[in-house]
């Protein structure tokens, strides 16, 4: 998949880019929520917002590998995510940045069926076609990325198995080894070497939003659901549902409704912990010791 999206050397040429030569923000207002990057909705002298991520410079590959993602989804049709305006580095301040454009979102209240709708968009989103999405293999992406603030691999692989095992669970456990016993190691190379006892292939790949909890989830003005930073890459569709039950979970309706048009291969929850566990080690990972425990206690689930 080639991207378009452009990319600029400087705030300055960008927006001159974008909105022309007599645009200047006229305010600059700090966003809260998330912990890896600056979020600042800025005003324009027309009176128009934009929304800017900001990062050292070193980390511009956070953003264009976010816009992939974003890319990605909106190619699909399925389900709306922010316009992409451009990605681009500044030399402006001392040792500079990176930043991300896109369009400023202005919540909405939430529509009636909003839980039934998301839940069929994800479906379609689900069901679409992935082959722009990944080059020589069925599972994967066209470009590695990240989740949360570690780097994430998506090199192709032909089985989802192998995918889930050699690129998601792996590289954890070897990131996080100092963390455990010989004998936990023990399980954890049982776990690895039977993951086909545990997981299946699907029916088809399915393109991922990668990181899909409630947080990664707003309202748009039009009240539907909007995919905001993904971690995007072609999977099992199982672990994006997966995920979306890790942290407190969605209404009941959104999941009857998201099997409805979606029906889901059996023994999903014999399974949901194990991609879990992906996102939990990850937690581990960035966040330490507390996510210890829950890790050790999915490996022991299915193989102690």
């Amino acid at each position: 998949m080639n991207s378009a999206i452009p990319h600029y050397t400087s705030i300055a040429s960008a927006l001159v880019s974008l909105f022309g030569t007599s645009v200047s923000i006229a305010r600059t207002d700090r966003v809260t929520g998330g912990d890896i990057n600056k979020a600042y909705a800025l005003t324009l002298n027309s009176g128009e917002r934009i929304f800017m991520k900001a990062n050292a410079k070193e980390h511009a590959d956070f953003f264009t590998a976010e816009a992939s993602g974003l890319s990605a989804i909106a190619a699909t049709n399925a389900i709306e995510t922010p316009r992409i305006l451009c990605t681009g580095t500044d030399d402006g301040e001392q040792a500079g940045y990176s930043f991300l454009l896109l369009e400023y979102i202005e919540s909405g209240k939430k529509r009636k069926d909003y839980w039934e709708t998301f839940a069929q968009e994800l479906a379609a989103l689900h069901t679409a076609d992935t082959t722009a999405f990944v080059a020589g293999g069925r599972f994967g992406f066209f470009q590695n990325n990240y989740i949360g603030a570690r780097a994430q691999a998506n090199t192709p692989a032909e089985r989802w198995v192998s995918f889930f095992r050699d690129q998601r669970l792996e590289p954890q456990f070897k990131a996080t080894d100092h963390y455990f016993a010989q004998s936990d190691r023990t399980l954890i190379t049982k776990l690895l070497d039977h993951l086909d006892d545990f997981l299946v292939e699907p029916e088809q790949p399915s393109l991922l939003h990668g990181d899909l909890w409630s947080g990664n989830v707003m309202c748009g003005a039009d009240g539907k659901a909007m995919l905001v930073d993904p971690a995007s890459y072609v999977g099992n569709a199982e672990a994006d549902i997966a995920m979306t039950e890790l942290f407190g979970g969605f209404p009941k309706v959104f999941y009857d409704a998201y099997r409805q048009a979606k029906p889901q291969q059996a023994g999903y929850e014999d399974r949901r912990d194990l991609y879990n566990l992906y996102q939990l080690l990850n937690h581990l990972n960035l966040f330490g010791q507390s996510y210890l425990e829950p890790v050790k206690s999915i490996v022991a689930e299915y193989v102690g």
